[in-house]
């Protein structure tokens, strides 16, 4: 007997330093609570033991009295230890009316073994020893079974978590279970007298348990467990996450995360996320903000996304950040990294690779132009030299017939009149020459312009044929101009961007009859409703239905390697983005195509 006494002495003090580190050294959760709650009642337990043998022997007092007293903890720990189980399967409950039930049979037991000796319902005879020991009805019927069931449901309980989660038992699953069932065998063995023994043994047997749970806890981390499988699951995976308690303390992490930031597991394990920021060491998180938002999900089923450079390893994550819940309580929050940074350099090479595409393109549509101003200068610039002869002859006319008495007044005015018609041809000329200036100057900015201006149909019409003559005649195709609106009517945009789109669909309209001579294009301008719609036609060669599906989606070429395919991909972001309008087709093989430039309209002059 007083080998038992000494061994409940010890063990009252383990319990109390192990009370003492689990308060001080384990993460804030319900399931530590409940942990605590278990090694109160065991703490209460084995103090009413020690002094029912100190008491009993100084002063004589009848063994049942303590017993009293014992009880109170001896009837609540299979309550404890189901709520232990349920917490850690659930990792948090929201506490309501219904669990009181569980508690009715504890509370009954007490009544009855206090009141034992007007019915001895409890103990019949009762003794330290088992085998001494007589219980009652309502033990073996009622308190025992009761005891059994709820131990039993709670191991259950942690079995088919264990099987759901891994598998197979996690390591700290297993620990505990075993921990749980010696003292219940134990317990089994004394009360149905198969093996002689005292009741000291029952709080004895919890010693042994407390060692499982100390090696789970100190080993394994039980408190904040993750099942092996689980963990290795998420080991794997590519994208970073952290896992976050109420308190905003980190919880939970995997593999990837340690290794993207070069942690160790030991060094940021239940460090607050403020701290861990700060290790960072970048100017660019905002902490108050984060907080505020982490505060915002916690009520909250929404998912906060946002992109976050981190300067110290140079790498672009998109981060999600999540409520965990389960059955509406509030578990913790899950803030997930997901690397883009191969995402925003390809993304960069795109953007590069566009470039030097659109500069291609430009170039080539320069190229247009340079041979396109050759020919619509040449034309004039004949012609006022031819002007400049006549006018040549003109004044040696003029001068020979000074002092001649056969030149009469009239001949003078004739040749004032034939010299006024050179000088007004040159004035047409020169004004012809200023207009292809003007509209090539404007052109060969175009790519590099945003200005936002208004201008009328007249001058776009003007400005296209000005800038298309060349190309048209060279192609040996007409082009007829169908005016159905008011050539005053205004538009609003940049007319050179304009332009650029009408051209390059006209010269889409001239390859499409693949060098046949003699075709037609139809240049046609029309209102439908509050919108101007331009529309070039060609009778030529038409689309295939894959072209069609993808036009305006990619940068796709019918013209293989003389075509970059960003003309028409273009087109359609300038219209769309410039002039808040539309582009729209139709198409049939061997039929021709039309395209249609919808614009909004601005005012009528």
């Amino acid at each position: 007997m007083e080998i038992y006494i000494r061994i409940l002495e010890v063990l009252l003090l383990v319990i109390v330093l192990f009370m003492n580190y689990i308060k001080n050294k384990v993460q804030k959760s319900q399931t530590k609570t409940m942990f605590i709650i278990v090694l109160t009642i065991l703490l209460w337990i084995c103090l009413w033991l020690v002094l029912q043998y100190w008491l009993n022997a100084l002063f004589d007092i009848p063994l049942i009295y303590f017993e009293y007293f014992m009880y109170i903890g001896t009837v609540f720990l299979p309550v404890a230890i189901f709520f232990v189980a349920y917490t850690f399967v659930n990792t948090k409950i929201t506490f309501n009316k219904k669990y009181l039930l569980l508690f009715i049979i504890p509370i009954i037991s007490l009544i009855v073994l206090w009141t034992n000796d007007f019915h001895h319902l409890f103990y019949v005879t009762y003794s330290v020893n088992y085998n001494e020991t007589k219980p009652g009805p309502y033990v073996n019927y009622v308190h025992n079974l009761y005891t059994y069931l709820l131990i039993g449901i709670s191991l259950i309980y942690l079995i088919k978590y264990s099987i759901k989660n891994s598998g197979f038992f996690s390591k700290q699953s297993y620990l505990f279970c075993i921990g749980t069932l010696i003292p219940i065998i134990v317990n089994i063995l004394g009360v149905y007298n198969i093996i002689p023994m005292s009741i000291h043994l029952t709080p004895i047997s919890f010693t042994i348990a407390i060692f499982f749970y100390a090696f789970a806890i100190f080993r394994f981390k039980f408190l904040s467990v993750t099942p092996i499988a689980l963990q290795k699951i998420v080991d794997r995976m590519s994208d970073c996450f952290i896992v976050i308690d109420e308190n905003n303390n980190i919880i939970s992490f995997n593999e990837t995360f340690l290794t993207t930031f070069n942690f160790e597991a030991n060094s940021i394990r239940n460090m607050s996320i403020t701290d861990l920021i700060q290790q960072f060491n970048d100017s660019t998180i905002d902490i108050d903000s984060l907080m505020l938002t982490l505060n915002q999900v916690k009520t909250s089923k929404d998912t906060f996304r946002f992109e976050k450079h981190f300067s110290s390893i140079d790498k672009y994550f998109n981060i999600e950040i999540n409520s965990i819940l389960s059955k509406k309580s509030y578990l913790g929050t899950l803030i997930l990294l997901k690397d883009i940074t191969q995402h925003i350099l390809d993304m960069q090479t795109i953007k590069d690779n566009q470039s030097m595409l659109m500069e291609k393109e430009r170039l080539a549509s320069l190229g247009q132009l340079v041979g396109g101003i050759a020919h619509n200068l040449k034309t004039p610039i004949m012609s006022i030299s031819g002007a400049s002869e006549g006018l040549s002859d003109l004044v040696r006319e003029y001068d020979s017939s000074i002092g001649d008495p056969e030149v009469t007044e009239q001949d003078h005015h004739d040749i004032a009149h034939d010299m006024n018609e050179w000088i007004e041809k040159i004035k047409t000329h020169t004004a012809y020459m200023s207009d292809i200036i003007t509209a090539v100057k404007g052109q060969a900015v175009t790519l590099s312009e945003n200005e936002q201006d208004t201008f009328t149909i007249d001058e776009l019409i003007k400005r296209v044929n000005i800038l298309m003559k060349h190309e048209l005649k060279n192609a040996l195709i007409d082009m007829d101009v169908h005016l159905n609106i008011d050539n005053s009517t205004i538009l609003s945009g940049n007319v050179n961007s304009l332009v650029q789109v009408i051209n390059n669909m006209i010269s889409n309209a001239i390859q499409s009859y693949n060098g046949k001579t003699n075709e037609k294009i139809d240049f046609i301008i029309d209102k439908n409703n509050n919108n101007v719609v331009i529309s070039v036609r060609d009778y030529g060669t038409g689309m295939s239905e894959d072209v069609k599906n993808k036009l305006f989606k990619e940068m796709i070429t019918t013209k293989g390697k003389n075509g970059t395919g960003l003309g028409m991909f273009m087109s359609y972001s300038t219209i769309r983005g410039n002039f808040n309008g539309n582009i729209t087709f139709d198409s049939e093989v061997g039929k021709g195509t039309t395209f249609n430039v919808i614009l909004p309209l601005t005012q009528n002059a």
